[in-house]
């Protein structure tokens, strides 16, 4: 194939990538009631499960700190078009995320070609994995990470003459900001696996900066939570586990590439 025959693959794969966003922001756009109510709304409602379990995790414990986001918090709208837009937006955020491992299934299609037929056979749970990942980031950013990050932005006061009346769009930008940076971080194990097959990195140079990975891992966390020590500990420790696993998928990456050319 020419340089415009693979341009002119990439963007039917590009195409059909944006036809399945499209289809699930739709759906997103119909059920604005699950949507908002439920979804984008839900770390911030005392009836959320991580709200519940931590305020009767309080009471076993007589840690009445736990207990948390058990006052709604008030939002606002200040734009005209604000509630419409922000709607508009959040479908496609919801279409992105339902239609991930559709849109990495389209991208191994345009990759696939180039690889040899041994390489295809180990990556062939690249998109499972990759699904699999993204999704516990999410989760785990959802139900761990936006809770705390709600109850203490939201909380949050200089002064107690100075009430928290939250603008809407603040709201949902953060939550979403969050959940969408965890799962794309989760993917770290799969990033090494695809780094190590082209020999941009191995196991023993992943050793020799995992402090340097550890610092940027709390960097990151520091970035997508909030100001506090308990929400930054608790990011940073599947991130650093997720790295460790990476150090283990790139000594087998290395071990497989030693037996094949021992072959």
């Amino acid at each position: 194939m020419t340089f415009l025959d693979h341009l002119e693959e990439l963007r039917w794969h590009i195409i059909r990538s944006f036809l399945a966003i499209l289809v699930f922001a739709v759906l997103a756009f119909v059920f604005k009631n699950f949507v908002f109510d439920v979804v984008i709304l839900g770390p911030s409602r005392p009836d959320f499960f991580t709200n519940r379990f931590l305020c009767q995790l309080s009471e076993m414990v007589q840690m009445p700190a736990l207990c948390i986001n058990q006052t709604q918090l008030k939002f606002q709208n200040i734009n005209m078009s604000g509630q419409f837009t922000m709607h508009i937006w959040i479908a496609f955020v919801a279409g992105a995320v339902a239609a991930f491992p559709y849109i990495f299934y389209e991208f191994w299609r345009f990759v696939r070609p180039a690889l040899y037929e041994k390489e295809i056979k180990h990556s062939r749970g690249a998109i499972f994995a990759a699904s699999v990942l993204f999704s516990l980031g999410i989760l785990f950013a959802y139900y761990i990470i936006a809770p705390l990050s709600v109850y203490f932005l939201g909380s949050y006061q200089v002064s107690e003459s100075v009430e928290n009346i939250i603008n809407f769009g603040s709201y949902v930008s953060t939550v979403s900001s969050i959940v969408l940076a965890s799962g794309v971080m989760f993917e770290l194990p799969v990033f090494i696996y695809f780094l190590s097959k082209v020999g941009l990195v191995t196991a023993s140079f992943l050793k020799k900066y995992r402090r340097h990975a550890i610092v940027l891992i709390l960097a990151m966390a520091a970035i997508i939570t909030p100001p506090d020590v308990i929400s930054q500990i608790m990011v940073c420790f599947p991130l650093i586990l997720l790295y460790e696993t990476g150090i283990i998928i790139a000594k087998r990456v290395e071990r497989k590439k030693e037996k094949e050319f021992a072959q």
